[in-house]
């Protein structure tokens, strides 16, 4: 990052001005070089190497152990550019670059300048100049007024005034709105992440009320698909995972689900954002221990904290440096909290001072001592110890009676096992000398511990007596089995004789008893008893309500750890002790002081008085990032296109004014999310076409102005989604467990229970009963087992979290709609739902198959070629000597046309 940032801060400030005439200061244009390359052994953490400070003009001047480092208006004789341009500094790899050296001479030779007086003395606290307080992302939002614009008439609301006047700047204007079925596609994938049925675009289209579009916004807003479509976008940079990471076990989450339940439902519910976060930060700080009989308010808010456990923890884990592993934890944690609310590369100031923005290592771990109540590293709890059971005493108490039932059905079975040992006991010694007969059954029953020599030897001689025991029944079962097959044979011996016997009556009552005798032998198998006693019991105690669990964050009450600053981010290494606060780059901003410890809650509330200050309408930093990550997803780009990183190395905002009245107008609005994606959504902006022209692509080529809408590619899970939903088969229950995920026989990753023998080979398939079809959202997110098919479309990658996806066009994605078998599958499913609605008509089939796929009926040349195609594949199909007997050519046909259709970036991509 450093060699990319050193470039990006060289073409920065060369952008003020290259010429030699151009006034320099150190503050803005010098002082950030050396901080990038030259305060970790310059001044930062009381270091001076060589007795020099760079952090002021004055500390060069006045040099170190050799000297003075700078003769202002001289660049040939000071001491610092010496140094630079022979290579000798800064002492690593990593050089300054031309531009960077040029423009320090020039500092130079122009006299040295600082653009105020400096400090006369520095303390322990950060040095901030006012070029890092005044940095944009630093100041207080300001709803600025709207901008007069020519074009007024084509503003449906104030988010377009303020495009529009940029637009207008450069001579571009809005495009035209997209046509209704356009737009209604558009709607949908952006709000529910599914497509609209034939149905609900015909009714769009065919609408004639000019609240039409509102009604749909609304109607679609109130869908619980929604949640899960919005949920899903929290959920990357939240770093969502049903598994631990870390390690290679990556072990499974199993209450991982109860967080994504929470989001979803949020979302749907239009929780407050700022409520939203308090509950994800502090959500057991609004909950009175002991959290036993939890309301599901209460449960709400502890589900919430799942936030602060997403990170990889390989704490529980064998073989590793535990040390490192729960330190890493705590990283990780910071860096999901800060790049997802604050918008900045707080975790580069692990180590050492942010190279680029005013965030000191002090600030790190002061941010760190917020969690370090709920992460104490020096006593760890490890992901199980940090659970909290939803059983209420209610749930014991009918646990106990149901255990207490199926107790009373393991003592008959005891009993009755008692009687079959006895009876086996008795059948066996019957076929023994009677001399041993009572030695041997003494011999049994005597406790083993207790048993003579005699006894021991007596057992050995005769091992059909000495195995006897419950799990051995079965064994002695088919003895039985085979003693009546061998009454069975003498019976019907002595029923041949029968017509010749001396005494049929006494032969027939022989021949009867040997029934009897034989159906006794087989009616009483033991094994197939006890099984069923056994299933009794095992039905019984299956009523039991399972005891589910939230994985949460809490905090130990008995202990309030110290944090210090650990030098170079070593925990070996602590050095001072800090105190939580917020960022002080802030605190003329807002107060960032934090409670030590809160006496009128249960915990410290150091993190609950951190997530006020995140929200508090002052807070510069977080109404903004929340915005334009809305922004974001509904564009495919944010008015600052880097929504991780609002600080020196991100982008800056295309539109600062329009970000400030929309961060503005979601506070006064009670951080209304829906509220915020009605306005954006009725814009004009929002409604207009995608087509390109010439003159767009000459002034505005990455559409960065929004004279048009970009075209966006679907993202994996939606890709997914929209295969279940068109070919009808999407299962649309909401929450609970993950759908599993399994290695196929070729190490594919696909949705699947695992079934494996002892020798880890494939068993039979498990039935999922529909779970296989429901929701991306749903799918188990294994950081080891990316699902194939989402993998192939950039699903995000929880290390620890998803800034940001890619949405890369490569050619495994053609290839998984041309080859794969899960494509193939439900292209199959797609023909047969058309079958099934549009008959056996081609011409009705190719339009009903044409709106699923595209939510438009094709064009005459389209239908014509459609048509034709079918017709040939049908052909092909009947003459082929390949064709399946179970298909037919129809079928087969109709399936290649609609896997056809899905392969299309027409289907991929939503305009």
């Amino acid at each position: 990052m450093s060699r990319i940032g050193s470039l990006l801060i060289a073409i920065q400030l060369l952008a003020v001005g290259s010429a030699q005439s151009e006034e320099l200061f150190f503050e803005q244009h010098v002082r950030p070089i050396l901080k990038a390359n030259c305060f970790h052994c310059h001044g930062e953490e009381g270091k001076r190497e060589g007795g020099l400070d760079l952090r002021l003009r004055r500390l060069i001047v006045a040099g170190g152990d050799s000297g003075s480092s700078l003769t202002p208006g001289d660049s040939a004789a000071s001491l610092l550019l010496e140094r630079i341009r022979s290579g000798e500094m800064p002492p690593v790899d990593k050089k300054l670059s031309e531009d960077e050296i040029s423009l320090l001479e020039h500092w130079v030779n122009g006299g040295a300048k600082t653009a105020r007086p400096e400090p006369e003395q520095i303390g322990s606290d950060p040095l901030f100049t006012e070029e890092e307080r005044n940095f944009w992302s630093f100041q207080p939002i300001h709803r600025t007024a709207l901008p007069e614009v020519s074009g007024v008439t084509t503003a449906r609301t104030p988010v377009d005034r303020f495009i529009l006047a940029k637009l207008e700047d450069v001579g571009l204007s809005f495009s035209p709105d997209a046509d209704r079925r356009t737009l209604v596609r558009r709607i949908y994938f952006d709000l529910l992440g599914l497509p609209p049925s034939v149905a609900e675009v015909e009714n769009f289209v065919n609408d004639p009320s000019p609240h039409a579009y509102e009604r749909l916004i609304d109607r679609l807003l109130a869908s619980p698909h929604y949640g899960e479509r919005w949920g899903r976008h929290w959920l990357d940079v939240a770093g969502y995972a049903d598994s631990e990471g870390y390690t290679d076990e990556d072990t499974p989450r199993d209450w991982a689900y109860f967080y994504r339940d929470y989001v979803i439902a949020a979302f749907n519910a239009d929780k407050p954002f700022d409520t939203f976060i308090h509950e994800q930060l502090a959500g057991d700080e609004l909950v009175m221990p002991p959290y036993k009989n939890l309301k599901d308010e209460q449960i709400e808010r502890l589900a919430a904290t799942g936030f602060l456990r997403m990170a990889p923890d390989g704490t529980a884990a064998g073989g590793i440096d535990q040390n490192v592993a729960r330190n890493e934890v705590v990283a990780d944690t910071i860096k999901i909290v800060s790049s997802s609310l604050m918008g900045l590369t707080v975790g580069c100031a692990r180590c050492h001072d942010h190279r680029y923005d005013p965030i000191p290592t002090v600030d790190y771990y002061r941010l760190r001592a917020v969690f370090e109540p709920a992460f104490d590293w020096k006593h760890w709890r490890v992901p199980a110890a940090r659970r909290i059971s939803l059983y209420t005493d209610a749930d014991r108490e009918l646990a106990a009676k149901i255990n207490a039932e199926a107790a009373e059905v393991d003592k008959q079975r005891e009993a009755k096992a008692e009687q079959y040992i006895d009876r086996t006991l008795e059948e066996e010694l019957a076929t023994l000398p009677e001399s041993v007969r009572d030695p041997l059954r003494v011999a049994y029953k005597t406790v083993a511990k207790e048993r003579n020599a005699e006894q021991q030897a007596l057992l050995k001689e005769y091992p059909s007596v000495a195995s006897i025991s419950v799990g051995s029944l079965y064994l002695y079962d088919r003895r039985r089995e085979e003693k009546a097959g061998q009454i069975d044979a003498a019976r019907r011996e002595k029923e041949k004789q029968l017509a010749t016997a001396a005494d049929p009556t006494a032969l027939a009552a022989e021949i009867q008893r040997d029934i009897e005798a034989a159906t006794k032998l087989r009616a009483e198998k033991a094994a197939d008893d006890l099984k069923r006693y056994q299933e009794r019991a095992d039905e019984i105690r299956a009523t039991i309500p399972p005891e589910r669990f939230l994985r949460v964050t809490t905090e130990e009450p008995s202990q309030i750890p110290s944090t210090f600053v650990f030098f170079r981010g070593d925990h070996e290494q602590p050095k001072d002790e800090v105190i939580p606060t917020g960022l002080s780059v802030l605190d003329t901003r807002i107060d960032s002081t934090l409670p030590t410890n809160d006496d009128s809650l249960p915990s410290t509330g150091r993190r609950l008085a951190f997530a006020k200050q995140l929200t508090d309408p002052r807070n510069p930093l977080t109404a903004r990032v929340i915005v334009n990550r809305i922004w974001l997803h509904h564009f495919g780009r944010g008015i600052v296109n880097t929504p991780s990183d609002f600080g020196l190395l991100g982008d800056r905002p295309t539109h600062p004014e329009l970000l400030d009245w929309l961060a503005a107008e979601f506070i006064e609005s009670g951080w209304q999310v829906k509220s915020l994606h009605k306005l954006i959504m009725m814009s004009t902006v929002y409604r207009q076409t995608s087509y390109r022209s010439d003159q767009h692509d000459m002034i505005d080529p990455d559409n960065k102005l929004y004279a048009r809408m970009s075209v966006r590619r679907l993202e994996s899970e939606a890709v997914r989604d929209a295969l279940l939903t068109i070919s009808d088969k999407l299962n649309c229950n909401l929450f609970g467990p993950p759908v599993p995920v399994m290695e196929d026989e070729v190490g594919q990753i696909v949705i699947g229970q695992e079934n494996l023998d002892g020798e880890r080979k494939p068993g039979q398939t498990v039935d999922l009963h529909g779970e296989q079809f429901r929701r991306s959202t749903y799918v188990q997110v294994r950081r080891s087992r990316p699902l194939g098919v989402l993998e192939t479309f950039d699903n995000p990658d929880m290390a620890p979290n998803c800034e940001q996806r890619n949405a890369s066009n490569v050619a495994p994605q053609s290839l998984l709609f041309m080859n794969s078998n899960l494509v193939v599958e439900y292209s199959e499913h797609f023909a047969a739902r058309v079958m099934r609605e549009a008959g056996s008509d081609l011409a009705e089939q190719v339009r009903l198959a044409w709106q699923l796929a595209f939510a438009t009926l094709p064009s005459e040349n389209e239908l014509a070629g459609a048509t034709e195609f079918l017709e040939q594949q049908v052909k092909s199909f009947r003459e082929s000597p390949n064709k399946p007997k179970d298909a037919t050519a129809e079928s087969l046909a109709l399936a290649s046309f609609c896997q056809a259709l899905l392969s299309s970036n027409r289907f991929l991509y939503v305009e």
